[in-house]
C-alpha cells in the first residue's frame, strides 16, 4: 500500500478476501486475545475498528475502520480507511469549516464594499490569512500522517492477519 507519496490524508484500501465474514469475525476474535495490549480492536456488526494501544498512542496515532460487504460466492469485499483519532478529526474538520466560513463572510464582506466603492483591504488581508491558515491546517495534517505512517502499517499488517 503506497502510503508516502499519496495525497489523501486518509488513505483508503479495497480488497477481497477468501474469507467469510463469520471466519472474518472469528479470526478477529482470536486475534483480539493476543493482541489486546498493543492494539485497540473494536468491533460491531460488519465494521472492525483497529487502533494504537493505550501505551503507545500519540497525538498522531492513527486507527483503521474496515468494512466487511459478502459476496454470493462467499468471498468478503473489504474496504479500509485509516484516519486520526475520532476526537482530532472532528475538531480537525470543525476547525476547517470555521476558516471556510469566515473566508466566505469575509468575501461577501469585501464585496458588498466594492460595490459600495468603500476600501476592502482589511477583508482582503483577512481572506489572505485565512487562506494561508488553511494550508498551514493541510500540512499539519500530512505532518502527522508522516508521523503515523509506521503504526499505520502494522494496522494494515495487523488487518491482513485478521482478512486474509
Amino acid at each position: 500500500m503506497e502510503l508516502d507519496n499519496n495525497i489523501q490524508l486518509r488513505p483508503k484500501f479495497e480488497q477481497f478476501s477468501p474469507k467469510t465474514i463469520g471466519e472474518i469475525k472469528s479470526t478477529f476474535e482470536k486475534v483480539k486475545t493476543y493482541e489486546a495490549d498493543d492494539f485497540k480492536l473494536q468491533n460491531a456488526g460488519n465494521h472492525i475498528w483497529i487502533g494504537v494501544g493505550l501505551f503507545r498512542r500519540e497525538f498522531w496515532s492513527p486507527s483503521l475502520h474496515i468494512e466487511l460487504d459478502s459476496y454470493e460466492d462467499g468471498r468478503t469485499y473489504v474496504k479500509g480507511i485509516f484516519g486520526p483519532d475520532p476526537v482530532l478529526w472532528f475538531i480537525f474538520l470543525a476547525m476547517h469549516f470555521i476558516v471556510g466560513g469566515l473566508f466566505i463572510v469575509f468575501g461577501i464582506i469585501a464585496y458588498s464594499k466594492w460595490t459600495l466603492s468603500q476600501p476592502y483591504d482589511f477583508d482582503l488581508f483577512v481572506m489572505s490569512v485565512l487562506s494561508i491558515i488553511w494550508l498551514l491546517l493541510y500540512f499539519v495534517a500530512r505532518l502527522n500522517r508522516r508521523k503515523g505512517t509506521a503504526q499505520m502499517r502494522e494496522l494494515f499488517s495487523l488487518a491482513n492477519k485478521i482478512i486474509a
